[in-house]
């Protein structure tokens, strides 16, 4: 396999660094470390001449917007996070770094723009809810059919606002809080039973705050772009985020790692891939060279046997690494936390990275309404 160097890649696009680096970042072209400079990168020679062979005049405005709809281009700007080289970065600091002494709070506080932000819960007190999620749900619902429209409204009111409402939704997903925990993954801990798993959720709850435009991300902007209530705009991101595809992709793993402990990681993988289907949570498209979100905090436990036999061998039979939704399930796994933990922890702490891209649209002051190619029955004039 050819590999070129930095010089050489942007040679042959003829665009500037950060375009190239944007291309890896989104796994249109492979790199990797330089071994004779580590600080350096190395990119796939295939992958270059391949982009580099695109006729840019070929490509209508009709076919880039269409493309960027899946995994493409950006289609908003933002300032508030991005992956760049296989890293996330939150405003222009690196997410596994901030998660290794950061706790959520302080990441709520770099990402609203804010001087100090306390996500302390409510007071009142608030039964341990059957189902975390519906009740996220019911909380903010009621919330958007009655909260007033964002626009219009300072930022000072908005971040008030945005503290109370996540207050809220943290007490809908776990319930009362009677010992009063001054910061959220201490009050996981608790509610869990998991005093061991304190650091780990911490962790993970700062990994898990923003991803850029993700799907509930985007439609949490959108709906933040029609001048939504703050809710209203949290309730699209928390809604998007219930699919199998997004933050529910964790009950495939556990799925795999059921079969597994039935006939063993290699029959269960093997079948999966026999039948043609991808391994559940290995791979991302933006980390082309693992994600280092679950490097980050797989590296803080042990996971159980079955999950290290699914790692090891899925890693042999594909050459992909574990994504972020196979390290929230096994750390489900070794803590013996309840099985809808992972959804539970990415719905807490997107939220802060929602409020963030909520309040970046309302101060864009623009709707976003993209429009459909049509490819439905031909038109008829009677």
């Amino acid at each position: 396999m050819a590999w070129l160097t930095a010089s050489q890649a942007l040679a042959a696009l003829g665009v500037q660094p950060q375009t190239l680096y944007a291309n890896v970042s989104r796994g249109r072209i492979q790199a990797k470390p330089d071994p004779q400079d580590p600080r350096r990168s190395l990119y796939k020679s295939e992958d270059v001449k391949r982009l580099a062979g695109r006729k840019a005049g070929r490509r209508t405005v009709a076919n880039v917007a269409a493309e960027a709809i899946g995994w493409g281009d950006p289609v908003l700007p933002s300032s508030v996070s991005t992956i760049v080289d296989g890293r996330l970065w939150y405003r222009g600091k690196d997410a596994a770094e901030l998660a290794a002494t950061s706790m959520l709070e302080q990441v709520a506080a770099l990402l609203w723009e804010a001087e100090r932000i306390s996500l302390a819960p409510r007071a009142e007190t608030v039964p341990t809810p059957e189902q975390p999620l519906e009740a996220a749900l019911i909380t903010l619902a009621r919330r958007a059919a009655t909260d007033l429209p964002a626009y219009g409204r300072s930022r000072a009111v908005l971040v008030v606002e945005a503290t109370t409402i996540f207050g809220e939704v943290v007490s809908a997903m776990l319930g009362a809080d009677r010992a009063h925990a001054s910061h959220v993954h201490t009050r996981l801990a608790r509610v869990w039973k998991a005093p061991k798993a304190e650091d780990c959720i911490r962790r993970a709850l700062v990994l898990l705050a923003d991803h850029e435009l993700n799907a509930s991300t985007f439609a949490a902007r959108v709906a933040a772009s029609t001048g939504a209530p703050l809710a209203a705009s949290m309730l699209a991101g928390l809604a998007t985020l219930t699919g199998p595809l997004h933050g529910e992709a964790y009950l495939s793993v556990q799925a795999l790692a059921r079969a597994a402990q039935t006939s063993g990681a290699g029959f269960a993988i093997r079948d999966l891939l026999a039948q043609g289907r991808a391994i559940p949570a290995f791979g991302h498209p933006l980390y082309p060279n693992g994600d280092l979100r679950a490097k980050a905090l797989l590296a803080q436990f042990k996971p159980g046997d079955v999950y290290q036999e699914i790692g090891e061998t899925t890693q042999m039979l594909t050459g992909e690494y574990p994504n972020i939704d196979f390290a929230l399930a096994a750390m489900t796994d070794t803590f013996d936390l309840p099985p809808s933990a992972p959804v539970i922890l990415f719905a807490i702490a997107r939220s802060v990275g929602w409020i963030a891209h909520i309040f970046e649209q309302q101060s864009m002051n623009q709707l976003i309404r993209p429009r459909a190619r049509y490819i439905g029955p031909p038109l008829t004039m009677s």
